[in-house]
This record gives structure tokens, C-alpha cells and sequence, in this order.
């Protein structure tokens, strides 16, 4: 049986500050009011805790092993004076998206925390979601001892040195804390990585297992705080007078709106308006225009739309704004077919400057496209746009009715489920407007349930849905909702997942549970990779080890898990909405199982509007590629 020793003076001098730190607000106000010296002798642990904090990271979440001991030690002497907050999981790639997750909806820095090895690269692997999306969290894992006395249990067995640093290096940015002194270096690196204003990112710190119970005399008044900068703009004016002339000129122009236009939805809404631009979204940037105003033109790239695509390959000048250009965004390229120039306003030199003859608008997207609006309002820029706008405004018409029949397709019989199931457009169409009516937040998990959603959700703005497009990685959307545990103020949520994304990281359901998360989790079930047998169809007339035969009841599944309540979402739209009110009214995790159809009916899926430099059409997408002059 384990007893628990007396505590030692060390941890009383621990608790002391943990307690100082709570009763004065923050590092900065024990230091200001000398509830705190300004230098301290404690070991490496508590001193990078105390070092976060300062940053404002007071939460973490957690999977402890032999290589985080002591920095679980300090985490449970902070937590119990109320210092700190750590939510323990299951799963290290769960924690890191729930991470993610608490950062980008939230906007709540925090931190990961795992043992060495397998752990470390578990999260490793979850925080590409974070790097692919441009999320500042930050990763903290053990690693091998510094004195070289022998390999460690679970450190990559390999005569090289700091290979875990090297990893975690061409990811994100890395520091290994080799020596404890470099503490100070390592999270100024850190704050200017995870806060970056437009490419933050994962920061990962490496802890050997013999550094982190190490003493340190550390300077907290040296430490650094999070960093306050200021929004950044061109200094002059003659690059936005070359666009605004460019803008005025143009008889068609459409804006590409990317996923760095989260947030400035009244930037982007003026310029668009002042430019007479069609606004094409990309898959992260739904409700950056309101879904019914007139220039919204949905989304498009590979998967796209009519209208989205419409306007991607007729416009003449094209104004980019927070992209990357991804594949799936511009159709690897050769989206924009008449494009003779762009305009792009990025705060990254170089997506700002990703395509040829571009006046490149580099800082704050809000600032930049505040100014150029002003100046395109002056000049009347959108007089000669009618016929343009009323050109897309067809499309989007087309588009809308396209959508209307499938939404409205009755169950049709599926060759699996022995009878007759929603197609999956209709039934994440059903979900989309049960979540809008309850104002709750949609996380759409990778795959076929992704792809037909981010062309059915209708946002006004932006922030009501989170789609992993970035990474695409199956089991975000579930494991987003845990994120909701350590939230100051959590907003019910809905992941939207197929029956393979959430199998990825069903542990989220004892996760949510422990943690008191209250949220919905519907399961659109096919039995299959829809998303890739689609593909293969499409490429080969084949489809090749994308389901299986196995059945399972993912009602009884989750159901098993006590305070989840599982529930079947029925065969039809009307059995669907009783469900999902039923699921909503649970004080804790629902699940709601839907069978879906899939098969060949034309109905079952909104198609692809674009091209994608993929499989057997790579050949061509590329030598169209090689002709484009933008």
C-alpha cells in the first residue's frame, strides 16, 4: 500500500506560492505587490509552470508517465491552491486536438503534457491539426536524461543525440531544456510561436527526465510575458493605390476568402461590397459573409460548388485574403483559369506572394482591407460590376436549387442497412439547422461527412463552425468536444463524425464524461470510407478495401458508458430532429446514431466542383498547371 510522506520543505515553499500567486492574481501582481521575490530556487518544473502562467497558461491537459512525474508533482501542489487547472485523458492524440480545440474556439492558451516515447509521439502526431490550422498550443514531453548514462525506457533507441528535438523541430519549433538556465530563451521562442498573428503554431518543449526535478534560482521579473503586437499595415499608401486602380478597372473580380479571415468578417463584408466582388469561401471560412448576402458565393476549390467555382474560373482579377492557397482551396492551382492578376492581403510574406503578378497587401488583414475599402468607396470601384454580380447570382441560384433537392430526397434503400436510410446530405442538413436554432457550435471530423458539410453549412458568421480541413485528421471533431472542459465559458457544441472518425478516439466518451463536458456527438454511419470509394469510383471504376463487414451497434457502444446517452436517430428527417431535441436536453454527452445511405443514387452527394492534383488525374491537373500564368 502507498503512503504518502510528510511534505517536505520544498513542497511547502511550492504551496506557499502557489497560494501567493492565487491570492495576488498572476506572477506580475505577486511581483508588483512582493507577494513574490523577484528571484526563486525551485526545480526546472516549477519554473516552467510558473513561467506559462505568466504567459496566462493556467491549463493543461494531461497523460502522465514515468517521463513527467515531477512536473505532475508541481501541477497537483498548483491545482490543489487553486494555481492551475489539468484534465487528464486517455488518448494523447485526443488531448492534443482537445487542445487545439480550447485555442481555436476559445481562444484559452494551454498546454499538453505526455510522457516520453509512444506518449510523445502520439501528441506529436495530433498537434499537425494544430500546426495545419495555425493554433498556438503548446506541447510539453519528457525526454531522455542528459548524461548520456544509457538509453532510457521508451527514448528512440539510436546512438544520435536530442532526436526527439530534431523531430518535434521540422513540425513546429522546438527546445530542448538540455541546460534548466535556458529556461528564459525557450519561452520567449515559445510566446512569440504559440501567439504569432498569422502564423502561430505548436511550440514543443522538451523536458529530460533528470533536468526536470533539477534546481534552478529562476528571475521571474526576466521571464517573458505573453506578447502584446501591434497590428501591422504598409507604411504608404502606393501599393493600395495599385490595387484600388486594379479593383476599379476590372469588370469581374472575386475575393478568395481563406481561412485567416476568421475574425474580420466586417473587413471582409466592406471591401467585398466596396470592390463588387464575388466572395468565394473556403472550407475553414464559412460566415465570413452572411450565407444570404447577395456576393456570397459559397464555397469552392476541389470539392467547391457551382457558384463558388463559377466565380473562381471566370473572375478577371482576383483578391486572395488570408489563404495558403492549400490544393483544396485553389484545385491545385488551376482554379482561377482568367485570372491576369492578384491582389493578396496576407500578414505571411511568403503566401502572400505564392502566385505571379501580384500587388502583395502584406500585414493585418483587418487594417489592410479596412484602408483599401475606404479607398475603393472614394472611387466608386464596384459601378461597373453589375453584370458580373448578376452572372454569379445565377450560379448561386443554381446552386441553391442543387442543394434543395438533395436535402429533400426522401430515405432511399441502402444495400447494407436492408432499407431505406437518409442520404447523407439531407441528414447533415437536418443537423446543421438543429444546431443554428440551439446557437450551438459545429466541428466537422474528416471524410465524407466533412466534405458534403462545409458545402451544406448556411453561417452568418464566422466561429460556428470548425472544420479540420487543414491536417483533415479523422477524430478531431469528437475529441474538439473535450476542449469544452477547461473552458471559461463553453458553448454546447456538435461534432459532426462518421463511423470511422470516430472510431479513431472513442475514449472521448469516458473523457467527456469525467470532465463534465455537455455536448452532442452525431455519428452519420455507412459502413465505409465514402469519402475514398468515392475517389477510387471516380478514378478507376473501382472501389478497393475502403468497408468491411463488420456491424456494430453504436448505440449499445456508447450507451455502455455510464452518463452518455446514446440514442437512435431513426430512418427519416422527423425521427432525426426528435432525436437530436431529446439529445440536447441531456445534462452531459449524447450520442446520436444515424444510418446513412451509399450507394449510386445521384442524390446521395453534392459533387465536386473542382480539380485536384490527385491519383490518375494528376497528369492532367499538372499540365494545365505548367500553362498557368498566375
Amino acid at each position: 500500500m502507498l503512503t504518502r510522506s510528510p511534505e517536505s520543505d520544498s513542497r511547502r515553499q511550492m504551496r506557499a506560492r502557489a497560494r501567493a500567486l492565487v491570492e495576488a492574481g498572476g506572477v506580475e501582481q505577486a511581483l508588483a505587490t512582493g507577494a513574490l521575490p523577484k528571484l526563486v530556487d525551485c526545480t526546472l518544473s516549477e519554473a516552467l509552470v510558473l513561467g506559462l502562467m505568466k504567459q496566462g497558461v493556467r491549463k493543461y491537459f494531461a497523460i502522465f508517465g514515468h517521463g513527467s512525474t515531477d512536473l505532475g508533482e508541481v501541477l497537483r501542489v498548483y491545482e490543489e491552491e487553486g494555481a492551475t487547472r489539468t484534465v487528464n485523458c486517455r488518448n494523447e492524440v485526443e488531448m492534443a486536438h482537445a487542445a487545439t480545440a480550447l485555442r481555436w474556439q476559445y481562444g484559452e492558451l494551454c498546454a499538453v503534457i505526455t510522457s516520453i516515447g509512444p506518449g510523445a509521439l502520439q501528441a506529436f502526431a495530433g498537434s499537425l491539426a494544430a500546426a495545419s490550422n495555425g493554433v498556438g498550443v503548446y506541447h510539453i514531453y519528457g525526454d531522455e536524461t542528459t548524461f548520456g548514462e544509457g538509453y532510457n525506457m521508451q527514448q528512440v533507441p539510436k546512438e544520435e543525440q536530442g532526436l526527439f528535438g530534431r523531430m518535434t523541430a521540422i513540425l513546429g519549433q522546438s527546445y530542448v531544456l538540455h541546460t534548466p538556465e535556458g529556461l528564459r530563451d525557450a519561452l520567449r521562442r515559445g510566446a512569440l510561436c504559440v501567439n504569432h498573428p498569422y502564423r502561430a503554431g505548436p511550440f514543443y518543449l522538451l523536458l529530460p527526465l533528470n533536468t526536470q526535478p533539477a534546481r534552478v534560482t529562476v528571475n521571474l521579473a526576466a521571464l517573458p510575458a505573453r506578447p502584446d503586437l501591434p497590428k501591422l499595415a504598409p507604411a504608404d499608401d502606393s501599393a493600395l493605390d495599385e490595387a484600388a486602380a486594379m479593383i476599379a478597372k476590372a469588370g469581374k473580380v472575386a475575393i478568395k476568402a481563406g481561412g485567416g479571415t476568421r475574425g474580420h468578417d466586417a473587413a471582409v463584408r466592406r471591401l467585398a461590397e466596396a470592390a463588387g466582388a464575388a466572395v468565394v469561401l473556403s472550407p475553414g471560412s464559412t460566415g465570413v459573409l452572411p450565407d444570404a448576402h447577395a456576393q456570397n458565393m459559397h464555397v469552392g476549390g476541389s470539392k467547391g460548388s457551382i457558384s463558388g467555382n463559377f466565380a473562381m474560373s471566370e473572375a478577371e482579377l482576383l483578391i486572395v485574403i488570408g489563404s495558403r492557397a492549400v490544393c483544396q482551396a485553389d484545385c491545385s492551382g488551376i482554379g482561377y483559369k482568367n485570372a491576369q492578376g492578384v491582389i493578396n492581403i496576407n500578414g505571411d510574406l511568403a503566401d502572400a506572394l505564392h502566385y505571379n503578378k501580384t500587388v502583395a497587401l502584406v500585414g493585418d488583414i483587418g487594417a489592410v482591407a479596412e484602408r483599401l475599402a475606404a479607398k475603393l468607396e472614394a472611387a466608386n470601384a464596384a459601378k461597373n460590376k453589375r453584370a458580373w454580380l448578376d452572372a454569379c447570382a445565377g450560379k448561386k441560384a443554381e446552386w441553391a436549387a442543387y442543394k434543395a433537392q438533395r436535402f429533400a430526397c426522401p430515405p432511399l434503400n441502402d444495400e447494407v442497412w436492408q432499407k431505406p436510410v437518409l442520404p447523407q446530405p439531407a441528414a447533415i442538413k437536418v443537423v446543421a439547422d438543429f444546431a443554428k436554432e440551439i446557437g450551438a457550435a459545429k466541428f466537422f471530423d474528416a471524410g465524407d461527412v466533412q466534405a458534403n458539410g462545409f458545402q451544406i453549412v448556411e453561417d452568418d458568421a464566422t466561429f460556428d463552425t470548425y472544420t479540420e480541413t487543414g491536417a483533415s485528421y479523422m477524430g478531431f471533431a469528437v475529441s474538439a468536444l473535450v476542449g469544452s472542459a477547461l473552458a471559461e465559458k463553453p458553448r454546447y457544441s456538435i461534432a459532426f463524425t462518421g463511423d470511422g472518425s470516430f472510431m479513431m478516439n472513442p475514449q472521448v466518451l469516458i473523457d467527456a464524461v469525467e470532465h463534465g463536458v455537455r455536448g452532442m456527438i452525431v455519428l452519420f454511419d455507412n459502413r465505409r470510407m465514402a469519402a475514398i470509394s468515392g475517389l477510387q469510383l471516380a478514378q478507376y471504376n473501382n472501389e478497393f478495401r475502403t468497408n468491411d463487414r463488420v456491424a456494430v451497434d453504436y448505440v449499445q457502444l456508447a450507451g455502455s458508458v455510464a452518463g452518455v446517452l446514446a440514442i437512435c436517430g431513426g430512418n427519416d428527417a422527423e425521427s432525426l430532429r426528435r432525436a437530436l431535441k431529446s439529445a440536447h436536453e441531456h445534462d452531459g454527452l449524447s450520442v446520436v446514431h444515424v444510418p446513412v445511405y451509399c450507394g449510386p443514387n445521384e442524390l446521395s452527394g453534392l459533387g465536386a466542383w473542382g480539380q485536384w492534383n490527385v491519383g490518375n488525374w494528376c497528369a492532367d491537373v499538372q499540365s494545365e498547371w505548367v500553362r498557368q500564368d498566375i
